[in-house]
């Protein structure tokens, strides 16, 4: 089974998306800051990171930044209210391997975990 981590500084947001990720067959989880993603990958393995760009303290930019710099090799998809062309790109560049703009459809989302998931690398 497929694991999901949600980083999102939403409560609300992460307990709903988890439970619809469980009802389809994932497994999955949710930290609310940038420092917490990295607490939780030292014991636990995710295959996919759901991943807000504007939290409190570390932001998903910082996030991204540190796992290029430890070369930490983990699929990424920016889910964020602050969608727009640059930080799309800037997150492309930075490893994210795609982009979903808040309030996300869950369908479409789904679609974007699959592929993303499919993905060599």
């Amino acid at each position: 089974m497929e694991s999901i981590l949600i980083v999102d500084d939403d409560i609300n947001l992460c307990s709903v998306l988890k439970d619809e990720l469980i009802e389809v067959g994932y497994e999955a989880a949710f930290v609310n800051d940038g420092d917490a993603v990295f607490r939780f990958l030292k014991n636990n393995s995710v295959d996919l990171i759901l991943l807000d760009l504007k939290m409190p303290g570390k932001d998903g930019f910082q996030v991204l930044r540190e796992f290029q710099e430890q070369k930490i090799k983990i699929k990424v998809i920016v889910l964020t209210a602050y969608a727009d062309v640059k930080s799309a790109i800037e997150s492309a560049k930075m490893g994210a391997s795609d982009f979903i703009s808040k309030p996300y459809d869950f369908d479409e989302l789904l679609i974007t975990i699959r592929k993303v998931l499919q993905r060599d690398g």
